[in-house]
């Protein structure tokens, strides 16, 4: 199975259709849809800090075509919450980045693709899990 994680910049893309990087986004979704119909298990998800840092509120009017796609938030529960701490104590990241790295070290995924603006940032909170950090 692979996994598409959003980042802040990636999500912030992704609701506003000005965005420089909106289309960038938008191509990976068109790539997630392909893949999907060709039957290989493909999610995509958003840790809840993050959407939270990108201001997408999914109830929101303005969100609906966002909040339409299939993209699943995945929650902080008190294994990942204290996970995220020590990343983001070791690290010195900001939450959503920490909350980020939880994520995608608990993940049962065998592939995780992050779209972000910040590659580095994301191989160092997934670390010693080994992800695909592609900049948008």
């Amino acid at each position: 199975m692979r996994t598409v994680l959003l980042d802040n910049e990636a999500v912030q893309a992704l609701l506003d259709a000005g965005h420089p990087k909106h289309r960038a986004v938008i191509a990976h979704f068109a790539g997630v849809v392909t893949r999907r119909r060709r039957g290989p298990t493909v999610e995509v998800v958003v840790p809840t800090a993050v959407r939270v840092e990108a201001g997408w509120d999914r109830s929101d009017p303005s969100a609906a075509t966002a909040s339409r796609l299939r993209v699943r938030d995945e929650g902080l529960d008190t294994a990942s919450a204290n996970l995220a701490a020590r990343i983001r104590t070791d690290g010195d990241v900001s939450v959503a980045d920490a909350h980020a790295g939880a994520v995608m070290r608990t993940l049962t995924s065998d592939d995780i693709v992050v779209l972000t603006s910040d590659p580095g940032d994301m191989e160092r909170v997934a670390s010693p899990r080994r992800i695909t950090a592609i900049r948008i």
